[in-house]
């Protein structure tokens, strides 16, 4: 293994525990010490805890439920995700053990804070997630299968943490019987969801953009040689000088919306732009379509 290959792999494994120990931080700090419980293995986790009296070790619940799931995602995901994977519930199963709730930062809400409580827990949790997924690693839990159905559909971590969570979070009932209760874990996953679909799959949409320009050649030819991107042209007219002209469609990653702006401008600071935010683009140098299976459909030549 080279050097660059080492150093990478050191990086990733770094900002995994970074990731994982803000997870365990948010729980520790701004979930638990509220009874405030939200999804996947830490949920029910946490059920259990408070449930039988503090008697059932969080920790060894995470470990326990994750080692089941762990076979699962070894064979379906790759070694190299089994292998950061068992480090990831491993650590986070240390984390859950040893890691003390923080009195300086838990004993500053009260009874009146529970839903601050739960806003800002579930935005820490989801940052902590998002830091371990791209590096390929997982908290383990409903992480793991969310990865694994993101391979074969398109669908969004978030919303998989979304369906799974809304049946755990309901378990919280259990622990005192208030419906508030649910209500704050709702709130902790919808936060959660949100900030792992927007830091996490945010870098990954697109956006169509429509170039009204009498210097659309120039324009068309930057685009394909600075940005490497498909340039389509169609036939226009403009009716009010009832020219002929071309209207050219762009599709780029939203990053790279800025560079296109630079491009357009410095060829024509006049040229008319249009941008609309679409919700998928599939095809070479975007997603790729995933279905489950294969279906059969008519053929009605």
């Amino acid at each position: 293994m080279s050097i660059k290959s080492t150093l990478k792999t050191v990086k990733a494994y770094i900002v995994i525990s970074v990731g994982i120990f803000i997870y365990a931080f948010a729980w520790k700090a701004f979930l638990i010490p509220n009874e405030i419980t939200g999804g996947g293995v830490a949920g029910i986790a946490t059920v259990l805890y408070f449930v039988s009296g503090a008697k059932i070790s969080t920790g060894i619940t995470i470990l326990i439920v994750n080692a089941i799931l762990l076979t699962v995602a070894f064979y379906v995901l790759g070694k190299g995700f089994g292998a950061k994977t068992i480090y990831g519930v491993v650590f986070l199963s240390l984390m859950f053990t040893f890691l003390k709730s923080p009195e300086s930062i838990s004993g500053q809400f009260n009874e009146s804070d529970k839903l601050i409580c739960a806003i800002i827990g579930g935005m820490l949790s989801g940052v902590g997630v998002v830091l371990t997924f791209r590096q390929g690693g997982s908290t383990g839990g409903t992480d793991i299968v969310a990865m694994i159905l993101n391979k074969y559909y398109n669908t969004t971590p978030g919303k998989v943490f979304l369906y799974c969570d809304i049946v755990i979070i309901g378990l919280s009932y259990f622990i005192n019987h208030d419906l508030r209760t649910i209500i704050y874990g709702y709130v902790m996953m919808g936060v959660f969801s949100y900030t792992v679909d927007l830091l996490l799959s945010g870098n990954k949409q697109s956006v169509q953009i429509l170039i009204f320009s009498r210097k659309y050649k120039e324009i068309a030819d930057s685009v394909v040689f600075l940005k490497k991107r498909g340039v389509t042209a169609l036939d226009a007219t403009g009716w009010y000088t009832q020219e002929a002209t071309k209207v050219l469609i762009v599709l780029v990653r939203k990053q790279e919306l800025n560079d296109v702006y630079r491009i357009i401008k410095s060829i024509d600071a006049d040229a008319l732009i249009s941008v609309a935010h679409v919700m998928g683009v599939f095809g070479k140098g975007f997603d790729i379509i995933k279905t489950s299976k294969k279906k059969k459909y008519l053929d009605f030549k």
